[in-house]
């Protein structure tokens, strides 16, 4: 079977397994390369930006290594097992059926008007300080954390499972964990941190700009989604996330962006798509809808490209 086809059935089915099965409750694969990382971490560690670079090139580089063993390894048994494995690798990296399941989880609690509970759901979505969230900064949260995850953890992957197959899918679910483990400003990481959060920076780019560009299409206001990412995704201090939010502040008609607070450091963002309003608990459900027909034109854009490239490269040969 070709390999543009091998891709095609796998990432469709590894989507579809997502969407019925999500992540499993115990024993992920992204947790046990999360678990191998800090043991990679704790030999490796010092106060300087070589060792931490060290540490991307163990940990990623490993991890797509296997990777390719594994595909190099079913690819002479038969069709059935390469799509197999493409599709298991898919779910393993993928997380859009999660993802939406702990938003709507913040957002029924700040429907029911438990503010406690959605203060405690939300570390599971992104890494803000929830205790200096009131209800509406907290549904801001949200809606960022699903247009950035949207991004990271669904299209990001189908576009490098797109061009480099289940290496390519596992190394940059490795990339994006270690950058979220390890690539944040805080005295201890920051120089350590340094190489995996500009590699994700790297890896995250066309994937940003994937998210960014089907938000327009497919949140009904294409108009207001080019006119917030034009003139606010560079002011995000994100090159990728920028994008991505901006787009969906668009998208949704609503205001992101502005004072937040991670680990106890207050930032203050710019404001993206200033002329829309403040963001409401309603407005979760319509981000985790967007995020959901997004990943669907992702998986239709990446294949169809997959597809698209093994036909001129055979015309070429």
């Amino acid at each position: 079977m070709r390999s543009d086809h091998v891709f095609a059935y796998g990432a469709a089915a590894g989507l579809a397994a997502d969407l019925i099965l999500a992540d499993p409750r115990r024993g992920h694969p992204v947790a046990a390369f999360g678990r191998a990382a800090a043991g990679v971490e704790g030999v490796l560690w010092r106060d300087h930006r070589a060792w931490g670079a060290l540490h991307a090139v163990v940990c990623a580089g490993g991890a797509a290594g296997a990777a390719a063993l594994a595909t190099r390894a079913v690819r002479s048994r038969g069709g059935a097992l390469s799509v197999a494995l493409t599709a298991a690798s898919v779910w393993a990296v993928v997380g859009g059926t999660s993802l939406g399941r702990e938003a709507r989880a913040v957002g029924g609690a700040l429907a029911a008007g438990d503010l406690e509970v959605a203060r405690e759901r939300l570390p599971h979505l992104c890494g803000r300080d929830p205790q200096a969230l009131d209800g509406p900064g907290i549904a801001r949260a949200v809606v960022e954390s699903v247009a950035e995850n949207t991004s990271d953890a669904v299209v990001g992957a189908l576009v490098w499972g797109a061009i480099g197959g289940v290496p390519g899918l596992v190394g940059f679910r490795a990339v994006n964990t270690l950058d979220a483990m390890v690539g944040h400003k805080s005295p201890k990481y920051r120089r350590f941190g340094w190489a995996s959060a500009r590699l994700d920076d790297v890896a995250g780019w066309p994937g940003a700009r994937l998210t960014a560009a089907l938000a327009m299409v497919a949140g009904g206001n294409p108009r207001g989604a080019v006119r917030a990412w034009r003139a606010d995704a560079d002011r995000h201090p994100s090159p990728n996330a920028g994008p991505v939010e901006a787009s969906f502040a668009g998208t949704l008609g609503v205001r992101l962006g502005g004072t937040l607070s991670y680990g106890g450091r207050v930032e203050h963002r710019p404001v993206l798509n200033g002329e829309g309003r403040a963001v409401e608990v309603a407005d979760i459900e319509r981000a985790v809808r967007l995020s959901r027909r997004v990943s669907g034109l992702a998986l239709v854009v990446c294949v169809g490209g997959r597809l698209a490239y093994g036909a001129i490269k055979r015309r070429r040969t």
